[in-house]
């Protein structure tokens, strides 16, 4: 084989290695769960949502908002509003420490903070161990549940971003969020 030759197949063995890197990353997140705990269970959220974890910062107060928004934060120069979910779940009040966290998540181009007690892990959950949630009654809280997903003798709570953020979007978007 002649060098230019060489060259052109390496050329086209290197295109389709990255090929295959690309579309492998697109599948890195797929079945991918942050989970995290609110009171003594555990919740997930997809991660193709989660842009980034912080510690709680120093929130603005934000008058006229719903009790669960708590207001918003500024994060390197971006104001995103932050969502207490405790109380979006209508669940005990808590007092925030030094577990407590934001999960910053980005849904249909709008970045919001979830408060939750705290971070767990991120689990491999596929849709073949995520059942329907059951039909007990619908709450507000139930509202929220995309599945239950099945980890060993565990089920994890599996919540569903878009639904978790509906009806806050108009408020989100009076506060310029």
């Amino acid at each position: 084989m002649a060098i230019g030759a060489k060259d052109k197949e390496r050329e086209r063995l290197d295109s389709e290695l990255l090929d295959d890197e690309f579309e492998q990353e697109e599948d890195t997140q797929e079945d991918k769960f942050l989970t995290f705990v609110l009171g003594n269970e555990e919740y997930g959220i997809e991660i193709r949502y989660v842009t980034e974890i912080i510690g709680i910062q120093n929130i603005t107060l934000v008058p006229d908002m719903p009790e669960y928004v708590k207001g918003v934060i500024n994060l390197r120069g971006k104001v995103i509003p932050v969502m207490d979910v405790r109380m979006r779940f209508h669940m005990q009040d808590r007092k925030y420490d030094d577990r407590t966290c934001i999960i910053v998540i980005n849904i249909n181009e709008q970045s919001v903070g979830l408060i939750v007690d705290q971070v767990s892990e991120v689990l491999d959950i596929p849709k073949t161990e995520i059942e329907p949630p059951p039909k007990v009654k619908k709450d507000s809280s139930s509202l929220f549940v995309q599945g239950m997903g099945k980890v060993g003798d565990q089920v994890k709570i599996i919540l569903n971003a878009d639904k978790l953020l509906y009806g806050v979007e108009e408020t989100l978007k009076s506060i310029g969020a």
